[in-house]
């Protein structure tokens, strides 16, 4: 036998699987250790790190004694696995439940939890749970990514390990070192916190990811327990909304048409040329970053937080700008992955699912096969050539795993007892679970019948907890907000005309552009990215593909026309905010550690990473008169390094918005330079 760490801990799996009376420590290292242990010494501290390996997984090794020998006499104990352990229970759905599931577990595909809800989906294909559910025409919901710190947090969290990191303050705005039992994470407000008990200062506290300022270092040399009846949900509920507030601002005329619609009242000319707007906010931290955006055409008067959050971003954005620039260089030809490298224990885990898989799935196309489990033909077949050489340790030909690959078709005759997936994982059963609690009113709205929908989220619901059992701990401490649109009769009418075929007519207003425009479309599909929602569509007035904000329509109706067909989705999914076309401009960008989510968001086409944590970013854009509003929104996470022109276009943006502000230390040092 190959004497690979996969193969030998399926050996093992499956010697521990099919015996009754249990295997001795010497049946063990002789039919399935054969020589990949020197000695007693070696083979016992293999076998030991093994069956911790395959406990990760939750099978529980059985110890027997032998009557008559003293309980601590290895050569007496006996190891084996019951056929039931840990083995998925049945879970049958109905088409609806299967939509609904199928609409959660999608919510996750670009962000943290996405790899555990596609598998925990795999298992109960794999057990044959469903197979005939199929998503709401043109309906893709999603949740947008958290960064690098929700993984963290989350393997935090299942490990029950408190964390250290660095963390900007709200109070004081200054950098802080904090370290915290994560107890919880969630989303309120369109923003991730983190709910845990701060070591520190001995009490239960709310974190902003946003606000993280490190890496999140997890102290695996210590472990805690979280409250017994602790839930995110409620803890995030107990947080208050910011009240209302309003901001005084100075704003170009006929300019910045997003804010003017918001005004509560506005003051043309005002004595000074611009105009005088009342703008009702909320938190000045994200109404700051819009604002700086704006640059030279937004000056804050009032209130006096909100005119430093917008004074401090963009001339941080200056700053990074104007810093001397990072040698280029793209060794790679596509995006650098910060996945973590693929190890036996995932291998074993896919192999885990693919044999039930097959069992149920008999005489599929290699390929199909390899899709379906996101991997490459090479690594399906390398997949199936460890699969065919593993069974019991007797090793007659009975006693090996059958599947044959004829014509490129594969066919399974023996599985050993592997037919039935293993339970969910507590991030799986957390990612289909918290998916489904986030879904809303949403599969309703997404043309599942009112009566089925309802009845499908709750039944579907129910099922799947019971069916994760213990496992489902995770998903308690898990919460985010719903997904449903606000703009539910624009999604309704939409939905509508996807599924008649329908044209539509809409009047737009583009930030970017500064301006409202009509145009006529033909619907293509809807996505979303937490609850703000877009849709994709050919527009006949640009003759291509645009992506239209649900919350930027100012109004929508057919046009009486069906579409055109002058173009279909793209076979991307998820739907892509962006889509790429031959005359593009080929940007450069430099990405702190805290923007490098910006190289997925904006699918960039070639990253580098960078000594600091940070990325370079080959991106493309359809337009770049927005980049100066792109640089100055996000505050020093990001700058122009290639072309040169764009880059000093973009500084005398922030430049011309910093002279708004007397004092700025950034316009004085500039022009002193």
């Amino acid at each position: 036998m190959s004497a690979s760490r996969t193969e030998r801990l399926l050996n093992l799996l499956l010697a521990l699987l099919n015996t009754k009376v249990g295997l001795s420590r010497a049946v063990l290292r002789e039919k399935v250790y054969r020589g990949a242990a020197d000695n007693d010494a070696a083979f016992g501290r293999m076998f030991e790190r093994d069956k911790v390996d395959l406990k990760q997984f939750g099978f529980e090794i059985e110890t027997l004694m032998d009557t008559g020998f003293g309980n601590d006499d290895p050569a007496s104990t006996r190891y084996r696995i019951g056929k039931d352990s840990n083995r998925l229970p049945d879970v049958h759905l109905t088409p609806a439940e299967g939509t609904v599931l199928l609409l959660a577990a999608q919510l996750w595909e670009r962000a943290a939890l996405g790899k555990a809800a596609a598998d925990a989906v795999r298992k109960l294909q794999a057990a044959g749970g469903f197979s005939e559910a199929e998503l709401p025409a043109g309906v893709q919901p999603r949740i947008k990514p958290a960064g690098q710190a929700f993984d963290d947090v989350v393997a935090a969290m299942h490990g029950r390990h408190p964390i250290r990191f660095g963390y900007l303050a709200g109070s004081t705005n200054k950098e802080e070192t904090r370290d915290v039992e994560p107890w919880g994470l969630g989303s309120r407000f369109g923003q991730w916190y983190l709910v845990g008990f701060d070591l520190g200062r001995g009490a239960k506290r709310f974190y902003r990811l946003s606000r993280m300022t490190t890496a999140v270092t997890v102290l695996t040399n210590h472990s805690f327990d979280p409250p017994a009846d602790f839930d995110a949900r409620a803890e995030l509920d107990s947080l208050r909304e910011l009240p209302l507030r309003t901001a005084t601002l100075d704003v170009t005329p006929g300019r910045v048409l997003a804010l003017r619609q918001r005004a509560t009242a506005v003051t043309e000319g005002a004595g000074t040329g611009r105009d005088l707007l009342s703008v009702p906010f909320r938190d000045p931290e994200q109404f700051a970053e819009e604002l700086a955006s704006y640059g030279p055409h937004v000056a804050v008067r009032e209130p006096a937080d909100l005119r430093a959050a917008v004074v401090r971003r963009l001339e941080a954005a200056a700053a990074f700008n104007a810093a001397p620039p990072v040698p280029v260089s793209f060794p790679d030809a596509a995006p650098a992955t910060r996945a973590r490298k693929r190890t036996s224990e995932d291998q074993l885990a896919r192999m885990l699912q693919l044999v039930p898989f097959l069992v149920h799935h008999q005489g599929l196309h290699i390929q199909e096969v390899a899709d379906h489990f996101g991997i490459t033909r090479k690594a399906l077949i390398d997949d199936l050539k460890i699969l065919i050489c593993s069974g019991l340790p007797e090793g007659y030909p009975d006693d090996l795993l059958d599947i044959q690959w004829e014509n490129d078709h594969v066919y399974i005759t023996e599985h050993l007892d592997l037919s039935r997936p293993v339970r969910f994982s507590e991030e799986e059963a957390a990612a289909l679970l918290t998916g489904l609690a986030m879904l809303g009113d949403l599969p309703a709205l997404a043309g599942l019948p009112d009566g089925d929908a309802g009845s499908a989220l709750e039944s579907v619901t129910i099922k799947l907890a019971g069916a994760a059992g213990d496992a489902a701990r995770l998903a308690g401490s898990v919460a985010g907000a719903s997904v449903a649109p606000q703009q539910s009769q624009a999604f309704a009418a939409i939905s509508q005309a996807l599924r008649d075929g329908s044209q539509l007519r809409l009047r737009y207003l583009s930030p970017q552009r500064d301006e409202v425009s009509e145009r006529d479309v033909d619907p293509l599909r809807l996505f979303s990215m937490d609850s703000t929602w877009y849709f994709e569509a050919y527009c006949h007035s640009k003759s291509g593909i645009r992506n239209f904000r649900l919350d930027r329509i100012e109004s929508l109706e057919p046009n009486g026309r069906p579409v055109s067909m002058a173009s279909t989705p793209e076979s991307d999914v998820p739907a892509r905010l962006f889509t790429p076309g031959d005359d593009d401009a080929v940007v450069v960008l430099q990405l702190t550690r805290q923007g490098a989510g910006l190289a997925d968001d904006y699918y960039a086409e070639r990253t580098a990473p960078l000594p600091d944590g940070g990325l370079l970013a080959e991106v493309r854009f359809g337009s770049t008169d927005w980049l100066p509003m792109f640089v100055a929104q996000h505050g020093g996470s990001v700058r122009i390094i290639d072309p040169l022109q764009l880059r000093d276009e973009a500084q005398a943006w922030l430049l011309a918005a910093l002279r708004q502000y007397s004092g700025s230390s950034s316009v004085q040092s500039q022009e002193a330079g």
